[in-house]
């Protein structure tokens, strides 16, 4: 058995034409996504790269408050608090990493709820756990997203997520739990690894290390997301599943890159047009 390839990139160009759609549909609303970048991370530049040029095929308009590597924390506050109150921003993500010595609780906390598209306000974490309306995560969501485009049946699955994050650990395992999937979340101090992933039949592997989920982590038949996007010493991304190892043994699996990454930047976009319908969250 060879395991299908769950195509991400395909997923977003359907989730991208519907947005272009949604926003064809807003009158005299013109959805607006604000970047804040307070970094010489050439990944996190590289990433705004990209939801700038996503954002422009679809009619979505992008601001970024490039405040540079050396921004204090009451500088990035004062630009966050600015983005809140404009009412012609509807969506706004503070990218990492942040300076050293900057924290970023009190910064995320700044985004209202309305506008934190990226999910990364505590607000928005304790609504999406209460079932509340909130935008979870880009990424969390994309994995859901994922799930949904191969049909993969969640209530009553056993689910295992690998990575405890709040970017995708733990926002994945209470949108699983919303689908009534049975959820086990691992992380670095789970004893046995490979005996709790191998009793999954949906493995989230979301810890940031390259190629470490082998066929030894994987029950047959396994639907596998790999959330790992970790450079290597040429530059190609590198998820946290090893695919060769895997691909004969999973009933579905994403690759690294074009499964979890394009998607998660597609949802950035549908969240924000929802951010500027009225009544969104």
């Amino acid at each position: 058995m060879t395991a299908a390839v769950i195509d991400g990139t395909k997923l977003a160009e359907r989730i991208r034409s519907q947005v272009a759609a949604d926003v064809a549909a807003l009158v005299g609303i013109d959805p607006t996504l604000a970047l804040v970048l307070a970094t010489a991370d050439e990944s996190a530049a590289w990433y705004v790269r990209a939801i700038r040029a996503a954002a422009a095929k679809v009619g979505v308009f992008t601001r970024v408050s490039d405040l540079g590597a050396d921004a204090s924390g009451p500088r990035i506050a004062a630009e966050l608090a600015g983005l809140a109150g404009d009412p012609g921003v509807h969506g706004v993500i503070l990218q990492m990493p942040l300076p050293a010595g900057v924290s970023a609780e009190p910064l995320v906390s700044a985004i209202p709820p309305g506008k934190d598209v990226d999910g990364a306000n505590p607000l928005s974490a304790g609504r999406l756990m209460a079932g509340q309306r909130a935008f979870p995560p880009a990424t969390a969501a994309a994995v859901m997203e994922l799930l949904g485009s191969h049909g993969a049946v969640l209530s009553g699955a056993h689910a295992v997520v690998v990575g405890r994050s709040m970017v995708v650990g733990k926002p994945v395992s209470q949108l699983l739990l919303a689908e009534n999937a049975t959820v086990t979340v691992c992380h670095s101090r789970t004893r046995d690894l490979p005996a709790m992933t191998r009793q999954a039949d949906v493995l989230v592997a979301a810890i940031g290390r390259p190629g470490f989920i082998g066929a030894a982590h994987v029950k047959p038949g396994a639907i596998v997301i790999d959330v790992g996007t970790t450079p290597d010493a040429d530059g190609k991304l590198v998820g946290d599943v090893d695919f060769a190892a895997v691909r004969d043994i999973a009933g579905a699996l994403t690759p690294v890159p074009g499964g979890v990454g394009p998607v998660t930047t597609a949802l950035l976009l549908r969240h924000t047009v929802s951010a500027a319908t009225p009544r969104a969250v």
